[in-house]
């Protein structure tokens, strides 16, 4: 049993390998408590406050839901819903809702954001997204991938395709480092990830006795594996002008039936942290596709995306339960 009241979860590396596996162990219990009924209330009275500089549907929904199946409370500051950075300083903000909340959660554009909201709050503060890191997806990526393959944490083989520059593919890289998992990065050489990130992971790795791949070339990257990850390669908030230049870029990274084929298993599955552009039913989506020309998705196929082989919607469920174990954890009763 170890103690994280407290703590605040603002990236992997700030925690050990063990704290990792208690609190996949503690999302487990509880998401078998809620499916039997027998879950119990351990933020009672407790407020939360969720600071969204992005908007949001998973980590948004997942963070009331569980606030709330645990007996608390929360306030929803949207993008314009406070002063945060435009006419109050992260600090100031920090040292304000630390006196009235219990917790905060942020989302937003930079890790640094987070950490000054951690290091002025005096409360717990989580992460729920920045452009460096995701540590709730992470927790949910490798409880889903855990009762997928029904394998321990330490024998997990995954690849992850595309833009791996930015949070989804630092935090799988990361957080299979200190896993002890087989984890593979694959994308374009200008779209790795930075230096430190990569020696980070391989450090990590040399005591956790995971193994840890960055290379160009997808079909490296998926040999064998038990899971194919991908995410957008066009983020949030990036100009329409990068879009033709990404696609061409990207191209050879998208997740299809030869890509899932390539590797090897027929068992293989695909996971994406959403939303997805798999097909033109989207506004962006439709956009992007009309200006370059991929009519069959873009990072991942509609015909992959709707297999049997995709379990993003368990993967999205699994935000729920993760997120309830880190506020149990470190703000619990």
């Amino acid at each position: 049993m170890l103690n994280l009241r407290g703590r605040s979860f603002l990236k992997e590396a700030d925690c050990s390998t063990a704290e990792l596996r208690f609190l996949l162990d503690l999302s487990r219990d509880l998401k078998r408590a809620k499916y039997t009924g027998t879950e119990q209330p351990r933020l009672t009275g407790k407020q939360v406050a969720l600071v969204f500089a992005k908007t949001s549907t998973r980590t948004r929904s997942a963070f009331e839901v569980a606030v709330h199946d645990q007996g608390g409370h929360v306030t929803y500051l949207d993008p314009g819903g406070s002063q945060l950075g435009h006419k109050e300083s992260v600090a100031d903000t920090a040292r304000v809702l630390g006196r009235m909340y219990d917790a905060i959660e942020f989302r937003g554009d930079r890790q640094d954001q987070v950490e000054e909201l951690a290091r002025y709050a005096g409360v717990p503060v989580y992460n729920g997204l920045t452009a460096e890191w995701h540590p709730t997806q992470m927790l949910a990526d490798f409880l889903t991938m855990h009762e997928a393959s029904r394998k321990p944490y330490d024998r997990l083989a995954y690849a992850y395709v595309g833009d791996c520059r930015f949070n989804m593919g630092r935090s799988l890289l990361v957080m299979g480092a200190l896993m002890g998992a087989d984890v593979r990065l694959a994308g374009p050489p200008d779209l790795h990830p930075p230096a430190d990130v990569v020696e980070l992971a391989e450090d990590i790795a040399r005591a956790t006795g995971a193994r840890v791949t960055v290379t160009a070339d997808p079909a490296e990257a998926v040999a064998g594996v038990d899971f194919v990850h991908t995410d957008v390669w066009v983020s949030m908030g990036e100009s329409k002008e990068v879009w033709a230049d990404r696609v061409k870029l990207l191209a050879p990274y998208q997740v299809n039936r030869t890509l899932l084929a390539a590797g090897g298993n027929p068992d293989v599955r695909f996971m994406h942290c959403l939303p997805a552009f798999h097909n033109a039913q989207t506004v962006v989506g439709a956009e992007i596709i009309a200006a370059t020309g991929m009519d069959n998705g873009l990072e991942v196929t509609d015909e992959v995306f709707e297999s049997p082989a995709s379990i993003v919607f368990d993967q999205a469920e699994n935000r729920l339960h993760t997120i309830k174990a880190v506020l149990v954890a470190t703000l619990g009763s």
